[in-house]
């Protein structure tokens, strides 16, 4: 008559709760005997340790028990015969010898860590935090968070737990990030796999077709896509790179998903990081003339494609006393209305002056000022830099009224 039966089966995705049984049994084969011939039933020693926090697990996973009162006997008899001989002919006991073997694998584990060498693990499950990736004889754990962006963008409608799901039965290249035996933590990273691989392919300059990742209120992460057409590393696009307008809210621009193109402006090897910038693709609106403000496609008034005396034009509303301030700063020495068109809206009736990023022409820097539809471009012949001339107008701006 069975004394135990135990069954544990899960195949596909069905979940069961996991007790991390450190041994489902061992017995006395030398009490079971002795209880055996003294009319007894056998003595069953149950060993087993249950986590205080059990986590659910997906994946393939098969064990069966089943043990009678003569049966364990004869098994335990037969075990104990063979430990006895194996001891005889100097071999270890078999749970010696798999311990000696899990030593050797925590070992391992941690000349990967310090070599930091790339190691190429099957998955084996997953449960709601990551992957559980087979280390020898050791399972060790791949968080969500340290898996490449490739599968995710390979596969976008897909969740994190389908993603895992299709996972299982494959085999992932990692990196060992920590090796605690005693602690029992065993964790990897593919993200930092991936990252000695592909990282030597990139260089500041570089301009890629990128997918948005998650979205923080201090930039945006975006994933890069490679010759390949996977999406391998991962950078960040931060606020002040997003766009030359004041971002107030990245996600009032940018969104989980939105595929866009991307200039690599800085990678750190060491720490892994690569930081990206949108807004440099784009001319940035201060390296502006005239020409750029108001294209000339006929629509505008013939003075924008002209050349013009400063004394045919009249200064907008407050300018000439700006200029006149302006020759007043050592340095300037000349200071001359180049040019006017005409815009096809008002944006502002307010005067308003920005000194364009267009570089100097024989010491001739671009000043522009708008108010209303109307635009005059302005050359300042000055010895001074871009930054002394700013310098110049923020002291002039504080005496004009």
């Amino acid at each position: 008559m069975p004394i135990l039966t135990a069954n544990l089966g899960l195949a596909g995705s069905s979940s069961i709760t996991l007790f991390a049984l450190s041994q489902l049994f061992t017995g006395d084969a030398t009490s079971a005997s002795m209880a055996r011939h003294n009319g007894g039933s056998p003595k069953i020693c149950l060993k087993y340790a249950i986590s205080k926090r059990p986590f659910s697990f997906h994946g393939v996973v098969r064990a069966s028990v089943s043990v009678s009162g003569d049966a364990y006997t004869k098994d335990g008899e037969e075990e104990a015969a063979t430990a006895s001989a194996n001891a005889a002919n100097g071999a270890p006991h078999p749970d010696a010898a798999r311990q000696a073997r899990r030593s050797a694998d925590w070992k391992a584990a941690r000349a990967y860590t310090k070599s930091g060498l790339i190691y190429t693990g099957r998955v084996e499950g997953f449960n709601g935090g990551g992957l559980l990736v087979q280390f020898y004889s050791l399972v060790g754990f791949l968080p969500f968070p340290q898996l490449s962006p490739s599968h995710s963008c390979k596969e976008p409608d897909k969740n994190i737990q389908e993603v895992a799901k299709a996972l299982i039965g494959s085999v992932v290249p990692v990196k060992v990030i920590q090796a605690d035996e005693d602690g029992r933590r065993l964790i990897f990273s593919e993200k930092e796999a991936v990252w000695s691989k592909f990282s030597e392919q990139i260089n500041v300059g570089d301009i890629f077709q990128a997918r948005v990742g998650s979205v923080e209120d201090y930039g945006a992460f975006v994933h890069l896509r490679f010759p390949d057409g996977l999406y391998h590393l991962t950078g960040l696009v931060h606020v002040s790179e997003v766009s030359w307008d004041l971002v107030q809210d990245v996600r009032d621009i940018l969104s989980e998903g939105d595929e866009v193109r991307v200039k690599v402006i800085n990678i750190d090897r060491e720490k892994s990081r690569i930081t990206l910038s949108m807004k440099q693709l784009e001319e940035d609106p201060l390296l502006e003339t005239l020409d750029k403000v108001i294209p000339q496609d006929g629509s505008v008034n013939s003075d924008a494609s002209g050349t013009n005396s400063s004394s045919k034009i009249d200064p907008l509303p407050g300018l000439e006393t700006i200029i006149q301030e302006l020759l007043q700063e050592e340095g300037i020495e000349d200071v001359s209305i180049n040019r006017q068109g005409f815009e096809k809206r008002v944006v502002s009736q307010d005067l308003q002056l920005w000194l364009s990023n267009a570089p100097p022409i024989n010491k001739k820097f671009i000043l522009l000022a708008r108010a209303g539809r109307q635009v005059q471009e302005i050359q300042l012949t000055t010895l001074l830099d871009q930054d002394g001339i700013k310098r110049a107008l923020q002291r002039v701006l504080e005496r004009v009224p």
